[in-house]
């Protein structure tokens, strides 16, 4: 009996140590194995993504998934002959997904942002983005010092969400609450909004946009935005070891650069070719 209790306890002693083993090995693949040669075998690259994000990547009525960052990645892939797969996955969760490899690509409008380059590796910056209010006119809101007393909607995990803890922060300890509420997907959001559940919510300037513009009265909405917040960047997020993979990325946008193609889909979803293709995210 004594000898069976000691075996247990050097069981559980072990247990600690063997999974943080495992987490450790789990994190130095990700930061060092370069798995493009993998892809190129299975010619299919995976990709993660909030299938409810407008106009990036969502799903129209018969279920087909559409989108600017669907169409963008397609075009780059296909100059490899490589199929892309897109993966729908929990948003608050894509920095594990990716490290675990249940995908090999977060490209869904994923800002560049320090906290983020600590965890992954970024393509160059592609689409210059803002976080932005929005709210109906009806609520007499018209800056953030008006969110007093009332209730605020963001993304858990998003870029909005960090932006209301950080150079938001003196908002957020005003909010009904003292603290935004979180949404898994922007469209619950809205309905909230709609039903004057929520006054406002923070969220990407693209979406908001493109979700305002297809509303049957697109006037009765408000669009504020502040110099508190500055500008941002969108690029594709991969795991660090995957130096091959960003470079054909990397590549691959500036081809569609110099081709037309870029355009093409700039003015398909934009209705303009303003948006930015700027350097490597990492430099």
């Amino acid at each position: 009996m004594k000898k069976f209790k000691a075996i247990w306890l050097i069981m559980l002693l072990l247990i600690p140590s063997l999974l943080l083993s495992g987490c450790e090995s789990v994190t130095t693949r990700a930061n060092h194995q370069d798995t493009w040669s993998r892809i190129e075998r299975r010619k299919k690259v995976i990709i993660g993504l909030d299938d409810s994000f407008v106009p990036m990547d969502f799903r129209q009525r018969n279920g087909k998934l559409v989108g600017y960052d669907v169409d963008l990645a397609r075009a780059v892939f296909k100059q490899y002959g490589i199929r892309v797969s897109f993966q729908p996955i929990d948003w608050s969760m894509k920095e594990t997904e990716l490290k675990n490899g249940t995908i090999d690509l977060l490209w869904n409008g994923y800002t560049v942002n320090n906290a983020r380059r600590k965890k992954v590796a970024f393509s160059r910056n592609y689409l210059k983005n803002r976080q932005i209010l929005v709210t109906l006119k009806k609520y007499h809101i018209n800056n953030f010092n008006d969110l007093t007393g009332k209730s605020l909607g963001v993304q858990t995990g998003s870029t909005g969400y960090a932006v209301m803890n950080n150079q938001l922060k003196s908002v957020k300890d005003k909010l009904k609450g003292k603290a935004p509420i979180l949404y898994d997907a922007f469209p619950n959001a809205f309905i909230d909004l709609n039903a004057n559940r929520i006054q406002g919510i923070l969220m990407d300037e693209v979406y908001a946009n493109y979700y305002v513009k297809h509303q049957k009265d697109p006037r009765a909405y408000k669009l504020y935005i502040s110099k508190d917040v500055p500008p941002e960047y969108f690029a594709v997020g991969m795991r660090k070891g995957d130096k091959t993979l960003r470079r054909k990325i990397n590549t691959g946008l500036g081809r569609l650069q110099r081709n037309g193609q870029l355009r093409k889909i700039n003015e398909k979803w934009f209705g303009t070719n303003s948006n930015y293709l700027g350097p490597d995210a990492n430099n």
